[in-house]
């Protein structure tokens, strides 16, 4: 027997049977006995007292010196507490938004037996337990190492969201069974027929009934009662109606004060009996998505709306699979599409719609107006197989979020791109926060949903241009092969522009366009299309004065750059980085290539536009033997003259040498170019 948990031998090899049970072999394999038999020490321990109805919670990082086993450097998370549902994905949920990385999670069920006050008094075997033994969660899950402090932060959020899951599960069939009145309500004629139709009050409450279906997982409810006072309506909490993690009295609704009058107005005002959005806050239960937000009207005997019954959640899987046409209210706006489209469903426009609806963002479908849903259904439509980039902006009812959906060519989706989205629409809204979610298909266009969070204290700047924004988002995520057409059409006739396009466009390699625009492409292409024959080269020299650039184009075998940095030396420059790019174009005879060069130059230098020429005739005239590399080239550089004019200069040199002068050349060299700028 253990003394310090109560357990028997045999119990304890039950519960290591159990613990470890349904751990892939690679994950424990390699680890010392001593510590397996440590975590599973370790977790005993934090289970040894438990009150009904409590969770246990530990995060700490266990050392071979302190606790007589580790976790390979990991710190460790311990939660024991009832079996219920949602607890694993829930506490995985909350672990990841720390940034610390899971390594291992390991949950056991078991079967306990415990007195009044929560001592373990045993362990019985899953299989055969009896009437007195309850079942049990322990979640061990090894993340990145934390700090203390850390650790006693996560362990706050955990309890928290501990006990929301609790509240939930305890208080789930009581939320379906207030679904199924507010729906019995909604269908039982309180509403005025006048203000509302009676379709639309029977949609409502068919939702309400195919979402209590198991098609809704209610995390929180409660009902409020409308007041209206010297800041406008207000919603004030009805006490004891809570539930879930709505448990807790409230004197008003925060989320609804904190709308602006004129929002909440308007709210009242619609004359609709239910409002499906989304909440501004996640889910701490099951998924950290935002809560799905059901706000049924109540009504008084003459039709008025006396308050609001609200319910928080989230939509289950099945919602999002099922078709729309047996989801009540979704459904009906199908109706309402093919009315505003004139399509009927047999036809080819007819089925194109339908497909566009089933694989539209689902929360999107109950969040958007049927006529804002005609319009963007008609522009994808429209679009279909084209290759351009398309945005549409929803702005939410209650001013605290826009949701933008954007189309684009599927070749333009990848990460840098949606990053480049993403700021993009951060900046245009005067966003806080962003989401996304993303479509991609066979479809030659990918699709792209982004929810961008406000702060409901912060000003908008007005109205969103929406042409300019999807602008600016199509310029931003264009490909470089795009950019290189455009730029050869603006340069070349049509015929040439697509010749050169097809040549080019996967021509130069990955190195040179994250350096070079399209724009300079052209220009270089351009000059390639100059060579003539194998061995042919040219040069360009180009920059501001004070960041120069040199570059030399090959046709043939490759530059040596131990030729070449002589050359420019003795030009008066110094190489500081160069660039060399194959350039592997379908076609031709022979390789060609594009070297370019950074250089250094004196601060007497003359000025790029006044050298330009000179220097690339110098340079092209010492490679083929009309001219030679030395010292007095440097004339070129500080005096502006030319190749020609420099070599009479040398050849003063050389008579002088030949009458018997004592000065080198070199002497002759740096007395001439360092007395440039007295002269």
């Amino acid at each position: 027997m253990n003394t310090v948990t109560g357990l028997s031998d045999v119990e304890r090899k039950l519960l290591n049977r159990i613990y470890w049970r349904h751990v892939a072999a690679e994950d424990i394999s390699g680890r010392p006995d001593a510590d397996l038999a440590g975590a599973v020490d370790s977790h005993l321990a934090l289970a040894t007292v438990r009150p009904q109805g409590t969770a246990r919670v530990r995060v700490h990082t266990p050392s071979a010196e302190a606790d007589g086993w580790t976790a390979a450097g990991r710190s460790v998370v311990e939660v024991v507490t009832d079996d219920m549902p949602f607890l694993v994905d829930s506490v995985t949920a909350e672990l990841t938004q720390t940034d610390h990385p899971l390594e291992l999670t390991v949950h056991p069920q078991l079967v306990v037996r415990r007195d009044i006050t929560g001592a373990l008094l045993g362990l019985a075997d899953p299989g055969d337990p009896s009437p007195e033994d309850t079942g049990e969660s322990w979640i061990h899950v090894e993340m990145e190492r934390v700090t203390e402090q850390d650790a006693a932060a996560i362990e706050s959020r955990l309890r928290h969201v501990l006990s929301d899951v609790r509240d939930a599960v305890e208080d789930w069939q009581k939320m379906g069974e207030a679904a199924l009145r507010a729906a019995g309500d909604l269908l039982g004629g309180q509403a005025d027929p006048d203000l509302v139709a009676d379709q639309e009050h029977g949609e409502a409450a068919d939702l309400l009934c195919w979402l209590a279906d198991n098609h809704f997982t209610f995390l929180g409810y409660r009902e409020y009662q409308l007041e209206h006072g010297d800041r406008g309506a207000a919603l004030v909490g009805v006490p004891g109606s809570g539930l879930g993690i709505l448990r807790g009295d409230a004197p008003i609704s925060f989320s609804f004060d904190a709308l602006p009058a004129q929002v909440r107005e308007r709210v009242w005002a619609d004359p609709r009996p239910m409002i499906v959005t989304k909440s501004a806050s996640r889910s701490t239960v099951h998924r950290p998505a935002y809560l799905d937000f059901i706000g049924v009207k109540r009504y008084n005997a003459a039709g008025a709306v006396i308050g609001e019954r609200r319910f928080l959640g989230l939509f289950s899987r099945s919602a999002y699979s099922e078709s729309v046409l047996r989801i009540p209210m979704l459904r009906r706006k199908v109706d309402e599409l093919y009315a505003i489209t004139g399509f009927t469903p047999n036809s080819f426009s007819g089925r194109d719609l339908i497909e566009a609806i089933e694989t539209y963002p689902r929360d999107e479908l109950y969040c958007t107006s049927t006529a804002q849903l005609a319009e963007i259904l008609l522009a994808v439509l429209h679009l279909k197989e084209r290759r351009q980039l398309r945005l549409f902006l929803r702005h939410d009812e209650f001013e605290r979020f826009v949701s933008a959906l954007v189309y684009l060519p599927r070749d333009r989706y990848n990460t840098d791109n949606r990053l480049r989205i993403q700021q993009i629409l951060t900046e245009e809204l005067h966003g806080v926060s962003i989401d996304y979610s993303s479509w991609v298909t066979e479809s030659v266009l990918a699709r792209l949903h982004f929810v961008v969070r406000l702060d409901p204290g912060q000003a908008t700047g007005g109205p969103v241009d929406t042409a300019a924004v999807e602008a600016r988002l199509a310029t931003a995520t264009r490909t470089w092969r795009e950019d290189l057409a455009e730029a050869l059409d603006e340069r070349y006739d049509p015929v040439l522009a697509t010749e050169l396009t097809a040549r080019y466009a996967e021509a130069f390699p990955a190195g040179y366009r994250e350096a070079n625009s399209a724009w300079a492409a052209v220009d270089d292409l351009t000059r390639l299309e100059r060579l003539h024959g194998d061995e042919d080269l040219s040069v360009r020299l180009y920059g501001a004065d004070d960041a120069r650039r040199f570059t030399v184009y090959r046709r043939g075998s490759p530059v040596l750059l131990s030729e070449v940095l002589p050359m420019l030396q003795h030009l008066g420059v110094d190489v500081t980085d160069e660039q060399p790019y194959h350039i592997n174009c379908p076609g031709q005879p022979a390789p060609t290539w594009i070297y370019d060069f950074g250089l250094a130059t004196p601060g007497d230098a003359q000025p790029v536009a006044a050298i330009r020429e000179a220097f690339c005739e110098t340079f092209l005239a010492v490679r083929k033997g009309l001219a030679e590399s030395d010292g007095f080239n440097r004339l070129v550089l500080l005096a502006g003259l030319t190749w020609r004019q420099v070599s009479v200069l040398r050849a003063y040199a050389k008579y002088l040498r030949q009458a018997g002068t004592t000065f080198g050349q070199e002497y002759l060299e740096s007395v001439v170019t360092s007395n440039v700028a007295i002269a």
